[in-house]
């Protein structure tokens, strides 16, 4: 799968999300485990976002690429991050489905707190 889009979804979703008073704190955060596209805060939240990208009349939703290994991966990742950076932030994680049409944003889809850490994790 072609990935390009990857990133101008990734800078119009930190767009969105300045735009509804959050301040992203990291992009592209990696671990051994993965990489989170966009660390974020607010007032409340720490929001651990994974952006997926597609062209417009792409035969896959973005927001099912977001499978469970994926999900499992991302709580992991997070998980470093906030033994590395203590918050009192209580961290989330939000999905962005960003559909491009000629390499342009047309669309985003934000889904907050779209999956949570399980308590046996």
């Amino acid at each position: 799968m072609n990935n390009s889009s990857g990133p101008l979804g990734e800078q119009y979703t930190a767009y969105y999300l300045e735009q509804n008073g959050c301040t992203v704190v990291v992009r592209n955060y990696r671990s051994r485990f993965g990489e989170i596209d966009i660390i974020a805060r607010n007032k409340k939240f720490l929001i651990f976002v994974e952006v997926k990208t597609r062209e417009q009349g792409s035969l896959e939703n973005p927001l099912e690429a977001v499978t469970p290994a994926k999900q499992r991966r991302l709580i992991r990742t997070a998980l470093l991050y906030l033994q590395a950076h203590p918050t009192a932030l209580q961290p989330r994680f939000d999905v962005a489905a960003v559909t491009t049409q000629n390499r342009s944003p047309v669309s985003i889809q934000y889904v907050a707190d779209a999956f949570s850490c399980p308590q046996s994790f």
